[in-house]
């Protein structure tokens, strides 16, 4: 199979071999297919004997090690890893079935001082923290491929984009539980820890060129160094349709069809949608119904397995009927944060003008920098301190704001004399009061 290495000084008109690239007879560019890894599909990993021998060729390896891992998402509850794998220099390919070795700790200590290339690395980073592999040095092509500008900032986009080659995605949703795995998915998965490293020096070029490189790294550092999210509080609170439940007492049946349904996805492990859908839950909630068969009457609960436990959703909607005043969830949570930006006219037009001031600058910055204005600066910052600015609206005392908000040097360097500008926005002018309507008698 042809493969393009950056290494070799490939530009995007030529082939692997140096030749100019084929194109179509209207000029367009003709993209090479990645069908095979270049050493062919690697055996999985199960057992303890044949680690070590992984462990050991990752260690004797050199340069970069490309990581991924391939959960069931949609398929089975949780996020868990159901394969890993990984490629360096020297040691191929090597997939690896969590599973079967749950604590892959000791490949973390023959690789923890490479540089570990992932792709959106902030999706995969928690479930291979969970098989006890944690990177120190990392370099996520999906991050900067979104400070240098790409549009499309997905693994085979970026291929085609920068390798000139077409990798195939279409297994990305499969579910990766299945055993054993079948051999087109697991030529998928050794692709695209093939191309990760030469996308990596590739990104990294373009990166470099447009004087961004050090922001990625500074980027690439927050991103290792985020602990795994702590639990959400009621995370029943996320279902899908939620705006449409008013009240209180539908507010608490949402919360026991949804704890009912995360429990029964948990003790079956299946993913909760596949169980019972969130319009469902919704449904439910909002007719409260008091009877089984009441319950299956409803649209949302006319499929098979909405209907295999419906005693429970019956149940979980009685459970909320019966709850006194006092144990019926708040409508809304506290919140420490500013209020929605939709609001803030009407309670404080200064801070509506301050955050009208600050959106625009820092999205003027962000397009004159060619990045999405969210890689600039996190937009929670900027409602925060548009809200509740410095006593004193000094660039240092907003250079500690931001600082205090986890913005890198990078981005505070760059938006911290914008913001101490926006910040200091006059309110508007209180509009004059409406002349009074001539009386009839006159």
């Amino acid at each position: 199979m042809g493969f393009v290495s950056i290494d070799e000084g490939r530009s995007d008109s030529l082939t692997p071999e140096g030749v100019p690239a084929a194109s179509s007879p209207e000029g367009e560019r003709v993209l090479e297919r990645l069908d095979m890894p270049r050493d062919g599909v690697p055996p999985v990993v199960g057992d303890i004997a044949t680690l070590n021998q992984v462990i050991e060729a990752f260690a004797a390896g050199t340069g970069p090690v490309a990581v991924d891992a391939e959960r069931a998402s949609g398929h089975r509850y949780g996020q868990r890893a159901f394969l890993v794998q990984l490629r360096r220099e020297g040691a191929g390919t090597a997939l690896i079935d969590p599973v079967e070795l749950p604590d892959l700790s000791g490949l973390n200590a023959a690789i923890a001082d490479a540089e570990w290339v992932l792709h959106a690395a902030s999706q995969d980073l928690p479930c291979l923290s969970e098989v006890g592999l944690r990177p120190t040095l990392i370099f996520d092509t999906e991050l900067g491929a979104r400070l240098a500008g790409y549009p499309r900032v997905g693994l085979a986009a970026m291929v085609e984009e920068l390798l000139g080659l077409s990798l195939a995605k279409e297994h990305s949703a499969v579910d990766w539980s299945t055993r054993p795995l079948p051999e087109p998915w697991l030529r998928y998965a050794a692709l695209d820890v093939e191309v990760l490293v030469d996308l990596r020096d590739a990104v990294s070029a373009e990166l470099a060129r447009q004087g961004k490189l050090e922001w990625a790294l500074e980027e690439f550092a927050a991103v290792a160094a985020t602990p795994p999210p702590a639990p959400r509080v009621d995370p029943w609170r996320r279902t899908s349709g939620m705006h449409r439940v008013r009240d209180r007492r539908r507010l608490a049946a949402v919360r026991e069809l949804w704890q009912t349904r995360d429990a029964i996805a948990r003790q079956r492990d299946l993913s909760p949608g596949r169980v019972l859908g969130d319009a469902a839950i919704i449904e439910a909630a909002l007719a409260m119904p008091t009877t089984l068969s009441a319950l299956i009457a409803l649209p949302a609960f006319n499929g098979r397995g909405a209907r295999r436990y419906a005693r429970q959703w019956t149940e979980a909607v009685n459970q909320a009927r019966a709850l006194s005043d006092a144990d019926l969830p708040p409508q809304h949570l506290p919140s420490e944060g500013p209020p929605p930006p939709r609001v803030w006219a009407e309670r404080d037009a200064a801070a509506a003008a301050r955050l009208a001031a600050s959106r625009a600058s820092m999205s003027e910055l962000a397009g004159e920098l060619g990045m999405p204005v969210e890689n600039l600066i996190s937009p929670d910052t900027v409602r925060r301190l548009s809200w509740t600015p410095p006593k004193e609206i000094t660039s240092e005392a907003v250079r500690a704001r931001l600082t205090t908000a986890g913005a890198r040097p990078w981005q505070i360097g760059l938006i911290a004399d914008r913001l101490t500008e926006t910040l200091q926005t006059p309110a508007p002018p209180p509009e004059p009061p409406a002349a009074a309507e001539p009386s009839a008698e006159a």
